[in-house]
């Protein structure tokens, strides 16, 4: 499955950047601007004197297929991710016991105080003054 959704990803860059390029090429409402410094009369002396309805066109396809895409790979990511984690693919829980016993090698043990060489075991009760 990633793999087709790998292809899918490459085919909506291709698809992103010639929808960019159609768009540039396309000569503004004024007859100037972007379109024009960016080939606006280089398509029409490829495509004819009807250069605006084929880009046009063009431009119409290209958004469809890149919504469409998107979208499959939006769905294709969200199944992707339910079955991983259905089938245990996906990242695993790490859940860290407490052992005071012994610590772990590269485990920082918690810092307790020492207690002094002679004193007793439990805490002594406060003597009245």
């Amino acid at each position: 499955m990633s793999i087709l959704l790998g292809i899918c990803t490459f085919i909506l860059i291709l698809t992103s950047v010639i929808l960019i390029l159609l768009v540039l090429a396309q000569k503004a409402k004024a007859d100037g601007g972007m379109g024009a410094a960016m080939g606006g009369g280089m398509a029409e002396a490829t495509f004819g004197a009807d250069t605006g309805n084929v880009l046009s066109k063009a431009t119409i396809n290209a958004s469809i297929v890149f919504f469409v895409l998107s979208f499959a790979l939006y769905l294709g990511r969200i199944y992707e991710g339910k079955h991983a984690s259905a089938s245990g693919d996906a990242l695993p829980s790490i859940s860290v016991p407490v052992s005071a016993s012994k610590p772990q090698a590269g485990a920082v043990a918690p810092a307790k105080a020492a207690p002094a060489p002679g004193a007793a075991s439990t805490p002594a009760a406060p003597t009245k003054p």
